[in-house]
């Protein structure tokens, strides 16, 4: 059998490029069912034996971090690598509940270090997400946590992260042949800091494989992962799109002697930023260890890649950037909407009534120093203050002005959601910015979140407060009807 391929995610960290992914328990478990812990944890030990030693959980996945706890406790159990992901409802955060969300994973998984958690914010509108990043790495610091990762981020908050000095590893993202978003802007972010991608959804719930080649349209699907990338193929342009993608697929696996997903799986670890590819599991109900093995034993030549570029570029882009799917319509989840991850957004930022008009308070000094708000409403006529890449006592996105813009357009949304709009109400926005040889890298952030909006714009060099602060924004909303 091929030897399984390695990669170095972090210090003293290596991984198996195919890590098993245990989100399909909480699918197991769905209406009430049970599944025998012990006996699931031992079907973990086919895919230790052939060298396939990562595994990928969550907080949610049901009872994945008991299960691998029970592994990590048989006295046969092999060196793994586990990971699992934190994802807490939206809202304010404390050091608190940081610690105690860590502390409950390692006591379920009987650890006293996690190797890598995973970080996923569900708004980047509510600061409470950079809190929550800056505790978690004074617990990697303490020694709880091995390594820090991101999951579901987009390019603009990876880049806040990365130029704020928080050490991320990497980021777990949809990434496959059906969705290519991660192919551009993100994978270059990632290469330029050593951030390794961990792609998931390469064989899309099962689509991608001999069983649908030349199928008719399913009119059900049985799993929370085939309804999932049903939508998913949906985007990309339909049924007909997975069948010209399949053929091209199954041309090649036939010469290569392997299956439509291992070429599929084999394209996505063949992409400069992807560390790794999460590959799903049904512990105890399904295997497909030996299917797996076959990726290591071949790769991909330059006829393959370009046929497989070819169709791609029949097939409609995934609108967004990676992680949309959970924030914005179209909603690319099991149940095409948020109703079995959220109930609601709480407002991001304190609103006070002051004599008929509603004022937003982020909670930066300046703002009680100074005596102002953060933004205040009128009528349907929402003004937000110049605003800084502050977020407490901390400047965010280091000297990368662009990182500075994504924090402040995130904390104008911030104001402006609290006081009732949408970021899609922006009318005008004013930038400021220190440097001129900035102005570029400035309005392509602004265009990155704006392109869509649309609002007047003025962009002025001037002699801003702080010298950490490499630009400043004011913003007018209009809040229709």
């Amino acid at each position: 059998m091929p030897t399984v391929e390695r990669c170095p995610l972090g210090p003293s960290l290596s991984i198996s490029r195919v890590l098993t992914g245990l989100w399909q328990i909480a699918d197991m478990e769905r209406d009430g069912r049970t599944i025998d812990l012990d006996a699931t944890a031992a079907a973990m030990q086919p895919y230790v034996d052939a060298g396939l030693t990562t595994f990928d959980m969550a907080d949610h996945y049901g009872s994945a971090e008991d299960i691998v706890g029970r592994y990590v406790q048989r006295r046969d159990a092999g060196a793994v690598e586990l990971f699992t992901k934190w994802v807490p409802q939206p809202g304010p955060l404390t050091r608190d509940m940081v610690r105690a969300a860590v502390m409950r994973s390692l006591d379920r998984m009987h650890l006293t270090q996690l190797p890598l958690l995973q970080f996923h914010a569900w708004q980047y509108a509510h600061p409470a997400w950079l809190d929550a990043m800056f505790w978690l790495d004074e617990l990697r610091e303490e020694g709880l946590v091995g390594n820090l990762g991101l999951t579901n981020f987009d390019t603009a908050h990876l880049r806040v992260v990365v130029q704020s000095g928080i050490p991320v590893v990497s980021n777990q993202v949809s990434f496959s042949l059906i969705d290519q978003r991660a192919a551009g802007a993100m994978s270059a972010l990632c290469v330029a800091h050593g951030v390794k991608l961990l792609a998931f959804g390469t064989v899309a719930g099962g689509l991608l494989s001999e069983r649908w080649l030349g199928a008719p349209d399913p009119t059900g699907l049985d799993t929370w992962s085939q309804m999932k990338y049903r939508r998913f193929v949906e985007e990309a342009g339909g049924w007909d799109a997975l069948q010209r993608l399949l053929t091209v697929l199954n041309t090649h696996a036939q010469r290569l002697g392997a299956s439509i997903a291992n070429v599929a799986c084999r394209y996505m670890l063949e992409q400069p930023a992807v560390g790794g590819i999460v590959v799903g599991a049904r512990l105890g109900q399904s295997a497909h260890v030996d299917d797996t093995l076959r990726l290591f034993g071949f790769t991909l030549d330059q006829a393959c890649h370009d046929d497989i570029r070819n169709v791609l570029r029949t097939m409609r882009a995934i609108p967004g950037d990676c992680g949309d799917e959970y924030r914005k319509p179209p909603f690319l989840t099991a149940s095409g909407d948020l109703s079995h991850h959220l109930e609601s957004f709480p407002v991001p930022f304190e609103v006070r009534q002051v004599g008929g008009r509603a004022h937003a308070f982020s909670g930066t000094v300046w703002e009680s120093l100074c005596g102002f708000s953060r933004a205040v409403r009128e009528g349907n006529r929402i003004l937000v203050s110049g605003t800084t890449a502050t977020h407490g006592t901390r400047a965010m996105g280091g000297n990368d002005p662009a990182a500075q813009l994504h924090h402040i357009i995130d904390k104008t949304e911030g104001a402006i959601i609290s006081l009732g709009g949408t970021l899609e109400d922006v009318v005008r926005t004013r930038l400021y910015i220190r440097r001129m040889e900035d102005w570029e890298a400035v309005s392509r952030a602004h265009g990155e979140r704006f392109a869509h909006i649309q609002p007047a714009n003025t962009l002025v060099r001037a002699d801003l407060i702080g010298d950490e602060y490499l630009v400043e924004m004011e913003t007018e909303a209009v809040v229709r009807e």
